[in-house]
């Protein structure tokens, strides 16, 4: 590609990061090899050294990764990537990275159930401790910062609810004291979101959802300004939680059609959800593209659009909403999200199951509570299996 011009995110999705190998090949190549040979010792030293460019060992340099990950830090605006091998690995190694035992974390009683048990329960034992405040409340993140504060760790929209954070505002409130900010941006992706546009200092990824979007293969990615993906490259080289290059090639071609995946998948929520809201058997709907969103407009300015998300509760409880997911037949009733199938959970007792009860309240998350990530099949095909469970409720 050209380097003298700016590509719009419909281009770099398909064309950027790509080096053709001396067969000059158009789809991307597979490089499936652990390790790479040198033309002597000095060129191996050099290569370890990190004193020549070039690839030394596919847990820390392959050419498929590399160019997976160019490609997605161009769709980001970030200076580098680094992918590793899952969603929660990529939280992982950012905060292995960056933080050091006494150091302290803000984070939001929205975010995904596993990324709390990390930060709640693993990190406290190497002394990194977080307080979770609300997601939309800034003066909460202000309040609870403190000297040892290293980081404020966001997910916008949160997960399952679809809170929407004001990234610019925690920037804003994070900067001043010198505190970095991570925003999980995988609801969104960079089509729908940039967080370092707003100013945040990272990105990160569960690439396993919408990039790859066929639920094909895991895969996990934290992009940002050098100085800090350096700091993370550093932390992968030694501890491993890599991402394989055959996941790497799928990801490569999931990303060139992530636009029109993403476009497509939104127009049908925001369908599914004004249909929902108007369900008599549905007592409330959490859409950002729904003007009853409590952070409708904040979701206008930060987003593209109301994203494929989209929650609601059931007038019941868990038996009521469980009989909603035993009644479809089309939906998959899978945790996962951002696949081409629509997909619906219980988030109590999945997603969320592992947090204490206690959490799940913060969270707002109820046993009524039921999340589908809408795909590409038809809208009516889905409201007629969703009728099948919600008319006997």
């Amino acid at each position: 590609m050209a380097s003298d011009r700016d590509y719009s995110l419909e281009t770099l999705a398909v064309r950027a990061g790509q080096q053709r190998s001396q067969f000059n090949e158009h789809s991307e190549a597979l490089y499936l090899t652990s390790s790479f040979v040198f033309d002597n010792a000095a060129q191996a030293a050099a290569r370890f050294a990190g004193e020549e460019p070039g690839n030394v060992y596919s847990r820390f340099t392959n050419p498929t990764v590399a160019a997976f990950q160019d490609r997605l830090a161009a769709l980001e605006g970030a200076e580098a990537c680094i992918a590793t091998a899952s969603g929660m690995s990529a939280v992982l190694s950012l905060i292995m990275a960056l933080c050091s035992s006494g150091d302290h974390i803000v984070a939001s009683t929205g975010l995904f159930g596993a990324t709390q048990q990390l930060l709640g329960t693993i990190m406290p034992r190497f002394g990194v401790r977080t307080s979770f405040v609300a997601q939309t409340d800034v003066a909460a993140w202000e309040a609870a910062m403190r000297p040892e504060t290293k980081l404020f760790f966001l997910e916008t929209p949160s997960n399952p609810l679809t809170e929407i954070a004001d990234i610019a505002a925690l920037v804003g409130v994070a900067h001043a004291q010198g505190i970095l900010v991570a925003v999980d941006n995988c609801f969104c992706t960079p089509i729908l979101q940039r967080p370092l546009d707003l100013g945040a200092d990272l990105v990160v990824h569960s690439a396993t959802k919408f990039l790859d979007g066929q639920g094909r293969v895991l895969g996990g990615a934290v992009a940002g300004p050098r100085r800090l993906t350096d700091e993370v490259f550093k932390f992968l080289r030694t501890a491993g939680p890599t991402l394989s290059a055959f996941n790497a090639w799928v990801l490569l071609k999931g990303l060139e059609t992530l636009q029109i995946r993403l476009e497509a998948q939104s127009a049908r929520a925001l369908q599914l959800a004004s249909w929902l809201e108007g369900h008599p058997a549905v007592a409330r709907v959490y859409y950002p593209g729904l003007p009853s969103h409590p952070q409708f407009e904040l979701a206008r300015r930060q987003q593209r659009s109301g994203g494929a998300i989209v929650s609601f509760t059931v007038r019941g409880a868990r038996a009521e909403a469980w009989k909603v997911v035993d009644s479809c037949r089309l939906l998959s009733i899978t945790a996962n999200l951002g696949d081409t199938k629509t997909t619906l959970t219980h988030p109590a007792s999945t997603t969320h199951g592992r947090i204490t009860p206690e959490q799940r309240v913060a969270a707002g998350i109820g046993e009524d509570l039921l999340r589908i990530a809408v795909g590409l099949e038809a809208v009516v095909d889905l409201q007629d299996d969703l009728e099948n469970g919600l008319s006997v409720i």
